[in-house]
């Protein structure tokens, strides 16, 4: 009776961990309903209209060195889809980060020896371990590349994520970007890599967009004058993203992060037609997308003079913007004052490799569900963009590109079996593919 009674505690032990281990590996498929006190990827401080460019090009007809390069303008076409890769859309963007450095190529570790970032409450802090990683075997990622800790500066590596962005196919990469000679806390300049990117870009039919980071001193006159910058610069070459409006007008586009740290009052001065320095109907004139994360956001970048908005984080449910489930209402808002609604999916989150303490936002990826539940509530929505966050963000886990299995004498890295190295590359092809199908329908 015994021996029974102890068999039978046994089945009933094992039977309440499995159900344990399931709900938490399911956890991430329901969105939180509260609002996190930190969004990843934010300063380290508490949280104190047009129709889309939506043709699709083969990725088999990039001009050879002695033909024309094509206008910036991104003229409608439909080429039959005889590239190795397939064809690529460029209504769906994807973040990319240049920001990664190696001493073959770069005389030291950029990035890939993050720091172990303390929590700004000092009590909660101090329960952390403090540091920074040790590359090539300790890397401020939970996933480790199947290119290894790499030099954006390699021009192998341009290659490589340039295929593997087109295999994925989306046809728009939002390079993030930093005035010359400023960078991240933890980087080193890099604008002068931007040639070799829209290079590489133009090699495989891609797309460059802009994505302008927070910096000391950014306000609404120094955006204005990155935005002079990089349009006198970049304007003109075949790769710089342009969006075509409902009235047939093409307009670079840029991507504003964090834009709530300037005032709304502020950014119209830039952005609406009676501002000091507006850009409206000059040389200048882009179309502007901004950040939202808390609801009355919507209103702000309203009267800040935006054209739209994007959600940006791949946490579902850690901030009003980057909730799934407040998409709809967001989509109708955008929709009532003529404004892009762009939604943001990811494939997970894990930041704790940087952010110790920052477990709570986690997202499982649940080997491609959580990507697919975001992928198909950015579909039910219908909008005319759809960013993926991100191609190459390790920091936080929402990479797509390529990662392998790894383990070290004190690390097991995480990776994307039971599927292959090409795993999200593949899921987002084939979304991108029914999201282009559907939007054929919605047109008509």
């Amino acid at each position: 009776m015994a021996r029974l009674r102890r068999k039978a505690c046994i089945a009933l032990f094992l039977f309440t961990l499995f159900v344990f281990g399931t709900m938490m590996g399911l956890r991430t498929l329901k969105p939180f309903d509260a609002f996190s006190d930190f969004a990843p990827g934010l300063e380290l401080l508490p949280m104190t209209g047009g129709k889309t460019d939506r043709r699709s090009v083969s990725r088999g007809t990039t001009a050879s060195p002695g033909q024309a390069r094509p206008a910036a303008s991104d003229t409608k076409a439909m080429l039959s889809n005889a590239g190795p890769e397939g064809t690529v859309f460029y209504d769906v963007h994807i973040f990319y980060y240049i920001w990664y450095g190696n001493p073959h190529m770069d005389g030291k570790y950029i990035h890939w020896d993050h720091i172990l970032v303390p929590h700004w409450d000092p009590k909660i802090a101090s329960s952390y371990p403090r540091g920074r990683h040790m590359p090539p075997e300790d890397i401020g990622s939970s996933f480790y590349p199947e290119l290894s800790p790499y030099s954006s500066r390699d021009p192998d590596v341009l290659e490589s994520h340039m295929e593997q962005i087109g295999a994925s196919a989306a046809g728009v990469l939002i390079l993030s970007w930093y005035p010359p000679g400023l960078a991240d806390d933890n980087g080193e300049p890099a604008e002068d890599l931007v040639p070799a990117v829209l290079e590489a870009a133009y090699r495989h039919n891609l797309k460059v967009a802009f994505h302008i980071q927070p910096y000391r001193g950014r306000n609404d006159q120094s955006v204005h004058d990155n935005i002079k910058y990089i349009i006198d610069r970049y304007g003109d070459h075949g790769a710089f993203y342009k969006f075509t409006s409902r009235t047939g007008r093409s307009l670079p586009l840029f991507y504003i992060y964090d834009s709530y740290l300037t005032p709304p009052e502020s950014w119209a001065e830039f952005l609406t037609p009676t501002g000091s320095h507006s850009v409206r109907g000059s040389a200048y004139d882009s179309v502007f997308i901004a950040l939202i994360v808390e609801e009355r956001h919507k209103q702000d970048i309203l009267a800040a003079g935006f054209d739209g908005m994007y959600t940006y984080f791949a946490s579902n449910g850690f901030s009003f913007g980057a909730s799934h489930q407040n998409w709809k209402a967001t989509k109708a808002f955008c929709d009532g004052h003529n404004l892009l609604f762009i939604p943001s999916v990811g494939p997970g989150y894990i930041d704790t490799s940087i952010r110790p303490w920052n477990n709570h936002n986690t997202r499982n990826r649940v080997n491609g569900r959580y990507y697919e539940m975001g992928l198909q509530a950015a579909l039910n929505v219908r909008p005319e963009v759809v960013t993926i966050t991100s191609f190459n963000e390790w920091h936080e886990g929402t990479q797509i590109e390529r990662a392998m299995p790894k383990k070290t004498v004190t690390r097991v890295y995480l990776d994307y079996q039971p599927h292959g190295p090409d795993h999200y590359l593949e899921l987002t092809r084939r979304w991108v593919e029914q999201f282009n199908k559907e939007k054929e329908q919605w047109l008509i």
